[in-house]
């Protein structure tokens, strides 16, 4: 059951899956594609106004501008709870916020951006974070 109609959160979807992002829609699928070798960044995407405003314009610019990682995947807080709930499972302890990305390699987590690194900060900015954080994968 989910808390929000699907065509008010279509767009928000839509701008992902446009950007290449891959939705996952169950815990298993989750699992799946977490367990992938390589590089994911996972994005909780969100309705709140940070996702909006940030977290989803800053992750598409750091893509548009070059940044590449093996796997790009979605789930959405608020809607596919149990997806969700699972890709936290990934977060090693870190509180659970709306929005998050996550910068992952071979399954385990990397980087991780919270809601207060979305919040009142530019896409620009946030791609710039997620840049510098992703350029750490190779020292790991």
């Amino acid at each position: 059951m989910s808390n929000y109609p699907e065509y008010m959160v279509a767009p928000m979807r839509d701008e992902l899956v446009q950007a290449g992002f891959e939705q996952l829609m169950t815990a298993a699928a989750v699992d799946q594609a977490l367990q992938r070798p390589g590089t994911t960044l996972l994005l909780v995407n969100s309705v709140c106004g940070c996702a909006a405003a940030g977290a989803r314009p800053g992750v598409t610019a750091a893509l548009a501008s070059g940044l590449k990682f093996d796997h790009l995947v979605t789930v959405f807080a608020g809607m596919e709870k149990e997806a969700t709930q699972q890709a936290r499972e990934y977060f090693e302890g870190a509180m659970p916020s709306s929005p998050q990305a996550a910068i992952l390699k071979d399954g385990q987590l990397v980087h991780l951006l919270q809601r207060t690194d979305f919040l009142g900060h530019e896409p620009e900015a946030i791609a710039q974070t997620l840049k510098a954080a992703a350029a750490k994968l190779a020292a790991v």
